[in-house]
Parts: structure tokens; sequence; C-alpha cells
């Protein structure tokens, strides 16, 4: 049941593969590629099946899933509470001081040890949140400067991410139609309007939480409180 989740990421894989961007960007890793065996496993072990509420992120964080190849994939929650681990690849080009480490990265990514965090509290089991609940990044690259510094989509301009948001666009619309969400959930402010750019002529029920990361000072005062708040507000919860 899994199968046009894979589909569909295969090709957003391919498609972005081809796209080229300019400085500040030098270096970009796709962990749709690389990372593929252990975002396959997330696809097949979770993404089957009917989802009330899909959670969309921005893009790959340095120490989540552009070393796990899961969204919002802290090292520790991917292995430990899904069960997922193998081995991960190296990107064709890489920058010499982010070198991919894969499950043997010490860093911990905060905004996903928070996000699935409050899923484990919340519901428990893995098992229990991916019943109804689905998560995606709307951007499946990752994006350095030559010093190596992570560069986020919403930083790049609009010539930069015309094609790249075209098929990004495409592939939501695509896991909506395959998992048939009724809802869908910005984390964040980008991914909300993303999200509505892309979707808003579905019927799908939109919101948004505040993001976990913790360059926000928002975000460092009890995110998993706030969320809750928001998500029970929305009705969702």
């Amino acid at each position: 049941m899994s199968e046009p989740l894979l589909e569909a990421a295969r090709n957003l894989s391919a498609t972005v593969g081809r796209l080229r961007f300019k400085p500040p960007v030098a270096y970009v890793y796709n962990p749709l590629s690389y990372a593929w065996a252990a975002h396959e496993l997330f696809l097949r072990k979770f993404g089957g099946g009917r989802k009330r509420v899909l959670f969309l992120g921005m893009n790959p964080g340095p120490f989540g899933m552009a070393q796990t190849g899961v969204p919002f994939g802290e090292v520790a929650a991917v292995r430990d509470w899904m069960g997922i681990y193998t081995l991960i690849a190296q990107p064709k080009h890489a920058h010499p001081k982010r070198l991919i480490e894969g499950f043997a990265c010490p860093r911990s990514e905060v905004s996903g040890r928070r996000l699935w965090g409050l899923f484990a509290t919340k519901f428990g089991t893995p098992e229990n949140f991916f019943a109804e609940h689905f998560v995606v990044n709307f951007c499946p690259l990752a994006f350095m400067d030559e010093g190596g510094r992570n560069l986020t989509p919403d930083k790049l301009g609009a010539a930069e991410t015309a094609e790249l948001f075209a098929a990004c666009n495409e592939h939501l619309r695509q896991v909506l139609a395959a998992t048939r969400a009724e809802w869908v959930i910005g984390v964040g402010d980008f991914a909300e309007k993303r999200a509505r750019e892309a979707l808003g002529e579905s019927g799908v029920r939109l919101g948004r939480i505040l993001h976990p990361s913790p360059a926000s000072p928002a975000a460092n005062k009890d995110w998993a409180g706030t969320a809750t708040r928001q998500l029970r507000e929305l009705g969702m919860w």
C-alpha cells in the first residue's frame, strides 16, 4: 500500500537531481538518493494506509534527514523508536567538513528530537502514531554554502526555486492523494505557505504549528506544550 509514496519519492528524487543551483549554494545533498535504503524502509514500514493528518516539514536538517533519510530524522528517534537502521552512503559531491556519518552521527537533530519526542509521548508506539499520521518534507534537498553552512530553501532566490518548488508541489499533491489525508499541518511558517500554494484548491484542511528549531526563541520555551495547544485549537487533536 506504500507503493504510490515510493513511486512519488523516486520521481521527485530524479527530478530534483537534475537541477543546478547558483552561489551561495555550493553543495546539494539529496537523501532520497544516497540514503534511499533508509527512506524506503520508512515509507514501507509506516507509509501504507489512509492517514488523517500529514505533517509537512521544510527540508532535511544536517543532523536529521541528511543523516538518516527520514524526515526530522534524529538518529535515536529513527533507530530506537521507529526501529529503522541501515547503512547510509555518501553524496557524490560532499563538503569535506560535512561528511555523512549516517546512524553513527553523534550530533542530535534538536528539531527532530522535539517533534518525534512529542509523538512518542502522546502515542507511545510508532504504530499508534502512524496509524493516522504521517510526516514528509516539502523539499528533499539540503543546501550548503562554500563554508559548509546550512542554507534553507526559504533563503534561496525565486530564480533558484521556481523549478524546485514546482516539483515539490507536485510531489506533495501526490502524497496527499496517496494518503488521502484530511489535514496538512505545516511545521513552521514556510511549510504552511508551501502547502497552501500547492493544495489550496484541494479541499484539505490546513494548519500550522510552531517549528521546533532551537533557532526560534519561542520553540525553546515548552515547544511540545505550545504545539499540542495549537493542534487542539485547530480541532485536530
